[in-house]
């Protein structure tokens, strides 16, 4: 590539970062309207306040210091006066400040307090689709370093407008004061601006890798937490610790290239402008001498061009938080301009006695894309594919009222994604799947959740008390938190806890088995009395005689129950069991018809048998 093509790609660049940084503060100022006005005119205050504290000094030297040197004393009321204006200007500045910093904070907390509900807002919305394609610590990255990374451009906003204030009334009573002093004053401008136009190249480089860095880094510290007990099982220590350890110190490296860059510009940048005060300063002397000027305006005159480096420096500052800003921003628009949502309808289901589940060749193959990453994403980069997609194909089967049906099949077959889709975890690809015969897509929003309740094998518990994690705050009564516990065989061992159904059980239900965690699980599914139940093999981590009594009591309940079921005591008392392979249906009948017509589904009974003999 040519120097020229080099230079064209940079300005392109540099043009695309402005370009993208003017519509992120158009988007920010229209987010927090109240806040940005109050900020500005705090700093409009400061900023015309500062210039008068400039012709208050003047004429303090030519009204009250040179007058008092040449007479040998001070005038009393002459003092005081000027002290009293030197104060009140002072404490308008101090008010200007204050208005201008609450009004950029509040601003500030405002637009992250907006994006953190936008993009929670959309977590909830988008299908389960969608979460499969991203890590967690990806997503909760963008809901926290990036919403904090494009809400940081708020904080230098008001002083930037302030400055803009500033400047312009600098530069026209600079002209007007004396215009050779202006010409020599000006003359440090292009250093000043060529210092900041290669700082920003450099820093925008610099800010950007850093954002995303933060962000990996998140995702690392998140998944090996989520992991934790896996890491120390297996001995990986060491390795999370230097996987972790290898992206911090390239976060620490690239904040280093920021800090040093901050280091080499912020004295550049107090420097640059001293020369020219005192280039001022020598040539207005001469002035001076020479009667074209008083003492007292060339004070003025030096304490106003000292303001235009705070223009500059702000213009720096906020030019330095456009890369960050703009990178969140657009993780953040990732997530807010994706089209997938699940739309609901209006129809509303009986409130008592088991429900009907039907599905009318059902199919649905999961995404064929691998995770992905919101920064790529953002930039429109294509995820990778992983070459196979699986999933369920053709399926039909109705589930009467109050009956159980177990869902039997080899691993990966398809039963969970039958289980999956019967309560609408998501949508399938095709086919039909009802409830009292009414579509799922038709009912409303609550219909669903009030009507069905599926109990997930890896059952997961808040960081909260027992009761809690079964009542999930809705207003259930004790007694019939403890009939649903007692249904679910969890009585005896929670009566058992030091504070009984107030004992907190840690994060994801830490301080219990896995046994004692699906039992909770499943007593928060029972609380709500379901119509539909739908258990994917959601005790297998129960005793057997245990899962027996489970499932024998909730047989005596007006609920229909579908299980996905390993284990030959849990499939015999299902009326009916439904066989599946490879994503299709391939035989259902009662258990003792299939295990004798049926040499795969008697294989894999007695392979289950076997294993959990062993």
């Amino acid at each position: 590539m040519t120097s020229d093509a080099v230079l064209e790609q940079s300005l392109q660049s540099e043009r695309k970062v402005l370009g993208r940084g003017l519509q992120l503060i158009r988007r920010q100022l229209r987010r927090a309207p109240r806040q940005f006005t109050l900020g500005f005119a705090g700093t409009a205050l400061y900023a015309v306040m500062t210039i008068a504290s400039a012709f208050v000094i003047g004429y303090a030297t030519d009204k009250v210091l040179l007058p008092s040197i040449e007479a040998g004393k001070v005038a009393t009321a002459s003092l005081v006066g000027t002290g009293l204006l030197i104060v009140g200007v002072s404490a308008a500045r101090g008010l200007g400040i204050s208005l201008r910093r609450y009004g950029a904070y509040a601003a500030q907390y405002r637009l992250q307090q907006r994006d953190r509900t936008d993009v929670t807002d959309r977590y909830l919305e988008l299908p389960i689709e969608w979460h499969r394609r991203y890590p967690t610590g990806q997503l909760l990255s963008n809901v926290n370093a990036d919403v904090e990374a494009a809400s940081q451009i708020a904080a230098p906003l008001p002083m930037a407008f302030g400055v803009i204030v500033m400047l312009a009334i600098t530069v026209v009573v600079l002209i007007f004061t004396d215009v050779y002093l202006a010409i020599v004053g000006f003359a440090i401008t292009p250093a000043i601006a060529f210092t900041n136009i290669a700082y920003q190249r450099r820093m925008r480089i610099a800010a950007a890798s850093a954002q995303r860095l933060r962000a990996e880094v998140t995702e690392i510290a998140h998944e090996s937490f989520d992991a934790a007990l896996v890491v120390k099982a297996m001995g990986r220590e060491d390795a999370e610790v230097g996987r972790f350890g290898a992206r911090s110190d390239d976060l620490r490296d690239r904040m280093v290239d920021v800090g040093r860059l901050r280091a080499a510009f912020d004295p550049m940048m107090e420097a640059l402008p001293t020369i020219g005060v005192l280039a001022v300063v020598l040539v207005g002397a001469w002035r001076v001498d020479q009667g074209l000027m008083t003492e007292g305006t060339l004070v003025t005159f030096a304490y106003l061009f000292r303001l235009i480096a705070l223009p500059m420096r702000v213009f720096a500052w906020l030019l330095g938080q456009l890369p960050m800003a703009i990178v969140g921003w657009d993780r953040i628009d990732t997530v807010l301009d994706e089209t997938g949502s699940v739309e609901y309808g209006t129809v509303g289901l009986a409130s008592s006695g088991g429900a009907t589940a039907e599905a009318a060749t059902v199919g649905y193959l999961y995404p064929d894309t691998e995770t992905a990453d919101l920064a790529d994403a953002a930039t429109g980069a294509a995820a990778a594919t992983n070459g196979e997609r699986r999933g369920i194909e053709s399926v039909t089967l109705d589930v009467p009222p109050g009956k159980t049906v177990a869902l039997v099949g080899p691993t990966g077959s398809g039963k969970t994604t039958v289980a999956h889709l019967l309560v609408r975890l998501f949508d399938p690809d095709e086919g039909c799947i009802r409830l009292d015969g009414k579509g799922l897509v038709d009912l409303e929003r609550n219909a669903i959740a009030d009507t069905a309740a599926l109990v997930f094998q890896e059952a997961f518990l808040f960081d909260d008390t027992i009761a809690a994690n079964i009542t999930l705050d809705a207003p259930y009564s004790q007694a019939e938190v403890r009939a649903a516990a007692e249904l679910a065989q969890a009585h005896n061992f929670i009566s058992e806890l030091p504070d009984g159904y107030e004992t907190l059980v840690g994060e994801r239900g830490a301080s219990l088995s896995g046994g004692q965690r699906q039992r909770i699980a499943l007593a928060r599914a029972i609380v709500g009395k379901p119509r539909l139940l739908v258990l994917d093999d959601a005790t297998s981590a129960v005793d057997p005689s245990v899962e027996t009594t489970i499932l024998e009591g909730l047989a005596s309940l007006d609920t229909t129950v579908v299980i996905v079921a390993y284990r030959r005591s849990s499939i015999v008392l299902a009326d009916e069991v439904i066989f599946i392979e490879d994503g299709r249906i391939t035989g259902r009948g009662t258990h003792d018809r299939l295990y004798a017509a049926s040499e795969p589904y008697r294989s894999l009974i007695d392979a289950y048998d076997t294993d959990g003999a062993s």
